[in-house]
């Protein structure tokens, strides 16, 4: 259905973004996250490399203080092709220092000398041509480096890594996903009200909040229950590294050691057409969610969204920790899909630097008039 036939339908009552609960209780420790761009790196590993020859062109760059939408477009301009024949495999951070891929759909044979691509904050690591398009998603995960300052009470922080590095932290969807303030959950709200929105790219951002809205209040809620780690009749679970699901029929020791042991996890729904997978209690928590959002759970499948799952737990790995006086550097990978920040949640009370300079200079063009 397009969105020029999409009915109004009830409108959530949201008055700001919810805060969603913390399985290990609100960390104590504080610090200064992104103080500098250098203090949050982020290396992409995709699961394969470029062989040699194909349509496209994978650029493997460094990108400092520069979002991807904005190098992407600079590329197009480079080769003089559109937007769209750009591609890449996830978004990055732009208050940070990055090293990702990008893919340009450049047909034929022409070797191309790259040394006089200039785009502000970019650095070319690597080129090479590849048969396959670069898409969304289609990378084994990121590593992260994140530098924390002014860290108060260390003791606890490290008492938590270890915990968070050994059972993991829920699989929230990131701030970011909701925008500055939640905005993007207010654009959905619009969105659902029939409000056009022509920028295909800004409607998949609006109502990939609200999914993601939904995804974190199920995990929030049962956390609230005491079930974030406890098999509930009728959970769908997922195994491990894959997007394999089955329904929990019997609850049984094998299947709560096989939960213990991260060989499967338990799911929440990625919200869209079609039923629930889940029975019984599970489906009963999951519904009582649903029932809070019920113009978002009646407007996203109008807009072609299906019923799909996401794990809830996430778990780190490689996890390093280096302190010096109140500085702490932080070293992990996580897969693709998954969120830094959610890990730094549960590790310490910290400040985003770059929230305060997006707000001050908010602040200052409001002063000024102009909006």
């Amino acid at each position: 259905m397009s969105e020029h036939s999409i009915e109004k339908v009830a409108e959530p009552v949201i008055n700001s973004l919810p805060t969603f609960a913390y399985l290990y209780g609100k960390p104590t420790a504080t610090g200064l996250l992104r103080s500098q761009k250098s203090d949050f790196k982020v290396f992409e590993k995709l699961p394969f490399l470029p062989c040699g020859e194909g349509e496209h062109l994978f650029i493997h760059i460094r990108k400092t203080g520069a979002n991807t939408a904005f190098v992407a477009k600079q590329l197009a301009q480079y080769f003089s092709i559109k937007e769209s024949l750009v591609s890449y495999a996830g978004l990055k951070d732009r208050f940070a220092v990055t090293e990702q891929w990008f893919g340009v759909h450049v047909p034929g044979k022409q070797v191309f000398d790259l040394s006089d691509l200039n785009i502000e904050g970019v650095e070319v690591l690597a080129y090479k041509r590849h048969n396959k398009k670069l898409r969304i998603g289609g990378l084994e995960g990121n590593r992260f480096e994140i530098t924390l300052r002014k860290v108060t009470d260390i003791d606890e922080l490290v008492r938590r890594w270890h915990v968070v590095s050994k059972f993991g932290v829920p699989n929230y969807f990131g701030e970011q996903r909701f925008g500055i303030e939640g905005g993007n959950i207010e654009k959905a709200l619009s969105l659902f009200s029939g409000r056009k929105v022509k920028d295909k790219k800004k409607r998949g951002m609006y109502l990939s909040a609200a999914r993601s809205l939904i995804f974190n209040q199920i995990i929030s809620e049962r956390i609230k229950q005491n079930n974030f780690d406890t098999l509930l009749n009728g959970d769908v679970l997922m195994l491990s590294g894959t997007q394999s699901v089955f329904l929990a029929q019997e609850i049984n020791e094998s299947l709560k050691a096989r939960l213990l042991n991260h060989d499967i996890d338990i799911t929440a729904p990625m919200w869209g057409a079609g039923e629930l997978m889940t029975t019984s209690d599970a489906l009963t928590l999951e519904q009582s969610v649903a029932k809070q959002q019920q113009g978002f759970c009646e407007g996203l499948p109008r807009f072609g969204l299906k019923q799909e799952r996401r794990r809830t737990r996430i778990v780190v790995k490689e996890p390093e920790i280096k302190i010096k006086d109140d500085v702490v550097t932080l070293s992990f990978f996580l897969p693709a899909g998954a969120y830094a920040t959610t890990i730094m949640r549960e590790l310490v009370n910290y400040t985003d630097m770059t929230e305060r300079v997006v707000n001050d200079s908010s602040n200052r063009n409001s002063e000024h008039g102009k909006g």
